[in-house]
């Protein structure tokens, strides 16, 4: 039996909120609760662990359930002789590996409004193997910053679950790009800097310059109500009326991640969760749906929030999300290979994907939720992007639209973000940042915009790049 409440939320498509400079107060009230149930795991007392689960959660498991569960999981495994935090993701959910005499075991918890569990899952920490030989690469391993960059990628690139990267680093006035691994595993051919890859979430910040732009031009205000948008009978639903467009990008719309109805498109592809997900379910949803919070009050990030707005720009714009993204931020950046669809001539150079266990997954399509994560790029357009997002200097009209996206819309004591940008602080450093996931591929870009400094990372495995983006900023930000 398993006791996990599901999800609101694709995983693979959810920001990554957890800074190097110390742990954020959410963390702090789970970390507290963790410690109880270490406590409780280690006594062997699973009624304990009942108590801090949430009243929803206990109403639909029994306690005999409930204390067999977790006996068979976790007290058969001898003494709990250490524990330690793995990630932190949307600033929600908490992941702990548990080492016991006999096994490992990685938990992952997630508390409600008033710090009980409403969601409790443990499954088998697995430590990837490294691969037996050196990945190829391109770089040269010529200066300090070559050899930096290779330390940090190998950790990455000789997983055995992961297969091709693509590394830029601007720094100084100059651009790197450092290449590893295969665009198809076995194909022994590196990336290079115009190889395609999925961009996931990152995509949300192209939306957010398409909010910005359309402000900026006077067809929308950022306090402009949703409902303004909206067909009739959707717009009747009194849950909306307070939401915001600022708050479809900012994820403050109290919206869940995603809509209770996403599991009634059809057909339904676990590998490609998003592709018949359309504008009518969606709708459907909206008319009667309840929010988690009131907008504008509770940053909770929301795939539904950010898929609504590309719909509500769709409908503002008479252009759908491909041709927007074109017309007003790739041609006037020079970003060629920055798509949603792939058109014969490009799929040639789009890399094959692969899984969490290094087998080839399908790339995902979207429909209604294209403005969540459907674009595809390569290295040198995100050099561009990145680049523009760093110049505050130039006055056209897609620099201005950038401009507006970096101006902080909401913040508290554990997250500041603009339009789409999220900022992070690493080593006492603050950095505009997104990263982006899919079933297949992982992403990373973070910059700071006053020193011209910034780390952008590509990959074909869902294996997350995170951890060597942050580390990068450590090692090369000074």
């Amino acid at each position: 039996m398993k006791f996990i409440v599901r999800l609101m939320a694709i995983a693979m498509i959810c920001f990554m909120a957890i800074t190097a400079s110390g742990q954020s107060r959410q963390l702090r009230k789970t970390d507290s609760v963790f410690k109880l149930i270490v406590k409780a795991i280690k006594v062997k007392n699973a009624t304990t662990i009942y108590g801090l689960i949430s009243a929803d959660f206990q109403k639909n498991t029994k306690l005999a359930d409930f204390r067999d569960y977790v006996a068979n999981t976790f007290f058969m495994k001898g003494e709990l002789r250490k524990d330690s935090l793995i990630s932190f993701v949307n600033n929600s959910i908490a992941s702990y590996k548990l080492a016991f005499d006999n096994d490992n075991l990685m938990l992952s918890i997630r508390l409600d409004d008033n710090n009980k569990l409403e969601y409790f899952k443990s499954e088998p920490y697995n430590v990837l193997r490294q691969k037996t030989a050196l990945v190829a690469s391109s770089n040269p391993l010529i200066n300090t910053q070559d050899k930096k960059v290779d330390s940090i990628a190998r950790k990455y690139i000789q997983k055995v679950n992961t297969v091709g990267l693509s590394i830029g680093i601007i720094k100084n006035g100059k651009t790197s790009i450092y290449s590893y691994g295969e665009t198809v595993k076995g194909n022994h051919k590196l990336p290079d800097a115009n190889t395609i890859f999925e961009l996931g979430s990152i995509t949300k910040t192209f939306t957010g310059t398409l909010l910005a732009y359309y402000v900026n031009a006077g067809k929308v205000s950022l306090n402009d109500p949703i409902t303004k948008f909206l067909p009739v009978a959707v717009a009747a639903n009194p849950a909306l009326k307070d939401i915001k467009l600022v708050n479809l990008s900012n994820h403050t719309s109290g919206l869940p991640g995603l809509p209770a109805n996403f599991d009634l498109q059809r057909p339904y592809y676990s590998d490609n969760p998003y592709k018949n997900y359309n504008k009518q379910l969606l709708f459907d949803y909206l008319q009667t749906c309840t929010l988690k919070s009131q907008p504008g009050e509770k940053y909770l990030y929301s795939n539904l929030g950010v898929g609504l707005l590309g719909i509500i720009l769709e409908k503002i714009s008479g252009k759908p999300f491909e041709q927007m993204v074109s017309e007003i931020i790739t041609q006037p950046l020079g970003m060629k290979t920055t798509v949603q669809h792939l058109y014969p001539m490009l799929a040639s150079r789009f890399v094959t994907v692969y899984d969490e266990d290094g087998k080839e997954t399908p790339a995902w399509d979207f429909d209604a939720m294209a403005a969540i994560g459907s674009l595809k790029s390569t290295m040198n357009d995100l050099v561009l992007y990145t680049a523009a997002n760093m110049n505050t200097k130039a006055t056209s009209p897609v620099y201005k639209a950038i401009n507006l996206t970096h101006q902080i819309t909401f913040k508290n004591d554990d997250i500041k973000i603009g339009l789409g940008w999220h900022i992070i602080t690493v080593n006492h450093k603050e950095y505009y940042f997104h990263n982006g996931g899919t079933g297949g591929s992982s992403s990373y870009i973070a910059f700071d915009a006053a020193k011209n400094f910034a780390v952008i990372i590509l990959s074909n495995s869902v294996e997350s790049t995170d951890d060597i983006g942050t580390t990068l900023l450590e090692k090369l930000d000074h």
